[in-house]
């Protein structure tokens, strides 16, 4: 089945992209969801219409993506969590407690975006990684300090 994909889609392509795909897998998500549209004459003279806005919405999003990316690259994210023996936290530091800590340093980003191989645990400083957008990520760090305790330098 050749559908042409609305927005993008990470493991397919971009938007405006003609893929080929399983049958179930167009009808039973990307159609319903309105993620891609079936690849016929009609839709195809379309999609060639609308091309020029199309890379235009692109250069757009990249453009958005880079600039939040430069605001947030070595950004540094300080944590407190109340921890017990041997640097070990009362629970974890998970994608959403770090996606509110940036939204009160005045960062939007969904918690989706933020990539953690496994929820942090100890205290420490960790890199993360922050998909910002149209295939552009940035790495903040991530130090986790006891409630009270001091910033290490």
């Amino acid at each position: 089945m050749e559908v042409i994909l609305k927005e993008l889609i990470d493991t397919l392509g971009e938007e405006g992209d003609v893929v080929k795909v399983k049958g179930g897998y167009g009808r039973n998500f990307l159609l319903p969801q309105r993620k891609a549209i079936l690849a016929t004459k009609a839709s195809l003279a379309v999609l060639e219409k609308e091309k020029a806005a199309i890379e235009a919405r692109k250069a757009a999003m990249r453009t958005d993506a880079e600039s939040i990316a430069k605001k947030i690259t070595g950004l540094t994210v300080v944590i407190e969590q109340r921890a017990g023996d041997e640097d070990k936290l009362f629970g974890s530091v998970t994608t959403a407690d770090i996606a509110d800590k940036l939204e009160t340093l005045g960062v939007s980003i969904d918690k989706r975006k933020i990539s953690l191989s496994e929820p942090i645990k100890t205290l420490g400083e960790y890199v993360v990684t922050v998909k910002v957008g149209y295939q552009v990520n940035a790495e903040i760090k991530i130090q986790v300090i006891p409630v009270g305790g001091e910033i290490a330098a």
